[in-house]
């Protein structure tokens, strides 16, 4: 049982998204209902909790990349663009004052 658990868990999104403290909780219920020892709810708990952070780095990446592609298909500036126009923009305006100052 513990181990459909742990695949339910682990194969989908909901141990991307579940809090150390629910692992806990959940853990608790097993040693509570004799399923588990507490030497296995602790063992189960950092076994959840890591591949509940690795879980959650993979779905950020995901996302930061589908966001990416997204601005890329919108041909929006980036903060790139902006700060290199800005410096352009500051350019220009030292040389007309330098311009201005010498006419």
């Amino acid at each position: 049982m513990i181990e459909l658990f742990k695949k339910v868990l682990t194969t989908g999104l909901g141990l991307a998204f579940m809090t150390k403290e629910k692992i806990e909780e959940l853990s608790q219920e097993f040693v509570e209902k004799g399923k588990l020892s507490e030497k296995e709810a602790k063992e189960l708990i950092d076994e959840l909790s890591k591949k509940s952070k690795d879980a959650r780095k993979k779905v950020e990446g995901e996302i930061e990349k589908i966001v990416q592609a997204s601005l890329k298909k919108m041909n929006l500036a980036t903060r790139d663009d902006l700060v290199r126009l800005q410096r352009q923009l500051e350019q220009l305006n030292k040389a007309m004052k330098e311009k201005e100052s010498k006419d």
